[in-house]
């Protein structure tokens, strides 16, 4: 017994290597999304040089009006767009990665909640009711709806028969977001302002949004983030399977609980700021685990990364492909993100074929 715990036992030299590749990966993608940062700043309908991104982030006041105006591109248009694509991106990203992981889904998405459509049908019925028209005004309905979504979908999965079934979980958002879906189009067709802010807010962009709307989401998305990762220990234990957590000691529901409460409140926010972006969290989320491994104390900080590159640079791809005119980072998102799906499902069938 005990020479076969010896031999089974990972050798020190095993784990230093895999640990010493995974913080390399990580510190690998943090010098790209810095990478990206700048660039993000740079790039756009007027692009810059360094010295000028340099002086729009750092010049002192000037007469010069050339000077003037490339201070306003910078610290009005650029930054804010930057942030809050970095932002949104770790959101989706950790959220994309915490909901594969409690739902044991590995085509899960935090749409899978209902909070986009959620946050959807709060903003057009506002929208309809009140005659809201800023961004400041509408989003603390979106995510009061992304969270109510949330909630409601947890909530039916967490009664009957098959209460904390993953499965039950999936049938339960599906069916809200179903909901959701037809009475957003119902109220946004009997309202014209409210289809005019749905088919710009619905495509998914992270333009325009000012920094009123980006501190008090980042710091929804920063309670979010601690909750999430309080959960990893447990959620390593629980994808070994519910009998096995529960006789390791994992309090099952409360781990649930607040994974699921943390998925809310990064998708919600990054929702209720950006509008919904479709894939991101699944595809980043895939990447991860094919960098790290299953373990999600390293999946985690990884999707997040991941994610926050991969919306800052579809962000940038959406601002050069159409010059002068911009493509939402939403719909670049989805343009990657739908063959991305498509081949998971194909891999899925031919590996159960």
């Amino acid at each position: 017994m005990g020479t076969t715990a010896v031999m089974e036992r990972p050798a020190p030299g095993g784990l230093s290597k895999t640990r010493r590749r995974r913080v390399t990966g990580l510190g690998i993608l943090l010098a790209v999304l810095v990478v990206a940062a700048a660039l993000s700043l740079a790039v756009g309908a007027r692009a810059l040089s360094p010295a000028e991104v340099w002086h729009g982030l750092f010049g002192a006041p000037t007469s010069d009006q050339r000077l003037t105006e490339i201070r306003l591109i910078v610290e009005t248009v650029r930054v804010p767009r930057t942030v809050l694509a970095i932002v949104a991106g770790i959101a989706l990203g950790i959220g994309g990665a915490l909901i594969q992981g409690f739902t044991r889904n590995p085509i899960a998405d935090t749409g899978l909640l209902g909070v986009n459509t959620g946050a959807s049908f709060a903003v057009v019925s506002v929208i309809a009711v009140f005659g809201f028209s800023d961004p400041f005004q509408y989003v603390w309905f979106a995510f009061l709806g992304a969270a109510v979504a949330g909630v409601v979908v947890f909530g039916l999965a967490s009664i009957g028969r098959g209460a904390g079934n993953p499965l039950t979980l999936a049938l339960a958002g599906q069916g809200i977001t179903v909901f959701l879906m037809a009475m957003t189009t119902a109220v946004a067709l009997s309202n014209q302002a409210s289809l005019n802010a749905l088919r710009f807010w619905n495509a998914g962009s992270v333009a325009g949004v000012g920094f009123d709307v980006i501190w008090p989401v980042t710091a929804f998305v920063a309670v979010g983030v601690v909750l999430g990762l309080t959960t990893l220990p447990s959620l390593n234990l629980l994808n070994l399977g519910d009998d096995v957590a529960r006789g390791l000691g994992v309090n099952i529901a409360l781990s649930r609980t607040v994974g699921i409460t943390a998925v809310t409140l990064l998708a919600g926010a990054a929702t209720a700021a950006c509008g919904p972006i479709a894939f991101l969290g699944l595809m980043v989320a895939h990447v991860a685990r094919h960098l790290t491994g299953p373990d999600y104390r390293w999946l985690v900080p990884c999707a997040g990364l991941l994610g926050a590159v991969v919306l800052l640079v579809c962000d940038i791809i959406g601002r050069l492909v159409v010059r002068p005119g911009e493509l939402d980072a939403g719909v670049v998102v989805a343009l990657l993100g739908a063959p991305f799906f498509a081949v998971l499902v194909w891999r899925g069938k031919f590996r159960s074929a």
